[in-house]
């Protein structure tokens, strides 16, 4: 475990079963803790939940973002560009239909991203993202 802060995010899935193929087959997380309706991930080093809730997760809307309709809410990681594109490749062998497929964003601006949009089998939606220059992740 890092010394730095960690993040807990706990989430609506509507079936177990669903979330440890994608969460655990398809993302590569390893699964921690559990009962018959939690389990918990090691999201890169933050504990994510998946609770079993019925109906699962509620979607509110989009937000236009550099001309792109994104899902909202919404939740993911800042890779690496090379972590960033290789689990690309991975979501793609595992047939993901994305939202927004994997993109350069912001081009030749201080905040360049590659970012991706997808949704878990329960439909909460997530972005990966990797910058050009780290350090500028919260550039203006």
């Amino acid at each position: 475990m890092s010394v730095r802060p960690a993040v807990h995010l706990a989430i609506p899935v509507d079936d177990l079963d669903a979330a440890r193929r994608f969460y655990g087959g398809v993302l590569g997380l390893a699964e921690g803790r559990s009962t018959g309706h939690w389990v918990d991930w090691d999201l890169h080093g933050h504990q994510l939940v998946t609770h079993v809730v019925p109906g699962g997760p509620v979607s509110t809307g989009s937000s236009s973002v550099d001309g792109q309709a994104v899902p909202i809410p919404h939740f993911g990681l800042l890779l690496s560009t090379e972590d960033f594109h290789a689990l690309a490749d991975r979501l793609r062998a595992a047939g993901t239909d994305f939202v927004i497929e994997p993109c350069l964003r912001f081009r030749d601006e201080p905040a360049e991203q590659w970012t991706m949009f997808l949704h878990d089998p329960a439909g909460n939606a997530l972005e990966f993202k990797a910058f050009r220059d780290e350090s500028k992740v919260f550039a203006r």
